[in-house]
């Protein structure tokens, strides 16, 4: 693997991405932040060597490196996902190269759905920590400890320093953020009833298919990490609806400009924490 992100990592620096300090990853239908960004190189990812292809049609497929808020930031523009028929190793693959080129900080979003009904659609969740029940490890590879630890310690997932200066923005802004548990589930089928009520059982506050595989490579490559959830649909066993998703989207796109505002807010910060 070290390999492959020698070749994709020099291939970016020829196109001139330089130094970049921190890495975005935009979730489903998030991409607003990128139109913060001083955009320097806008890559596909079909264009980019050991990129897998982008198949999710809420995902751009785009690497957008520019300046936002006086840093340098590399912007995956759409993930890639298990359910896709992508082992771990290939999705967070970008997180490899993103670390390889400089990043220090890797700031994660996604959508999911309200395990915890004391939480509404629509809102931000600000993830603390997870449960990965996507069945494996992305560190789960012969030769993975020519990367980096193979013992990773997940005591804090996700930067003290990063969640309190998130949580501080919030209340300056006046965002309504929850704080939560964040189940990484493999999809793309939804949840039954009783694995909803399963989900509870086990402490999640919100459960989705993402997310959860790059935080754990960003740990073993000691980048500092934050991320956030916005709540599409509110998990009630006893209450389902049939899945929609244009309300899903719409709820995206709702509520995408607070978590831009916190996120531009915090990189503005960075350079204090």
């Amino acid at each position: 693997m070290r390999k492959l992100i020698n070749e994709t990592s020099t291939f970016l620096e020829k196109e001139g991405i330089d130094k970049p300090q921190i890495g975005v990853i935009l979730g489903t239908g998030l991409n607003k932040l990128v139109e913060d960004v001083d955009i320097i190189k806008e890559i596909s990812y079909d264009d980019i060597p050991h990129f897998p292809a982008a198949t999710v049609e809420f995902h751009a497929g785009k690497l957008i490196y520019g300046n936002l808020k006086g840093k340098k930031v590399l912007v995956m523009q759409g993930r890639y996902h298990v359910y896709e028929g992508y082992s771990l190793q290939e999705v967070t693959f970008p997180v490899r190269v993103m670390h390889a080129l400089g990043i220090h900080t890797l700031l994660v979003s996604n959508a999911s759905g309200a395990v915890n009904l004391s939480y509404k659609k629509g809102e931000l969740m600000l993830i603390e920590d997870h449960i990965n029940l996507q069945g494996g490890s992305p560190l789960a590879f012969k030769g993975v400890s020519e990367l980096g630890e193979r013992f990773v310690d997940m005591r804090e997932p996700y930067d003290s320093a990063l969640i309190n200066a998130l949580e501080e923005i919030a209340i300056e802004e006046g965002v309504i953020l929850r704080k939560g548990v964040y189940a990484s589930v493999v999809g793309p089928q939804l949840e039954t009833r009783a694995e909803y009520r399963m989900l509870k059982i086990l402490g999640a506050d919100a459960v989705g298919m993402s997310s959860v595989p790059e935080i754990i490579v960003a740990k073993q490559l000691k980048l500092k990490t934050a991320a956030l959830s916005v709540l599409t649909d509110e998990c009630d066993p006893d209450n389902l609806n049939p899945i929609n998703i244009p309300e899903i989207m719409a709820i995206v796109e709702k509520t995408e400009p607070q978590m831009v505002t916190l996120f531009t807010k915090l990189i503005k910060r960075l350079s204090e924490l």
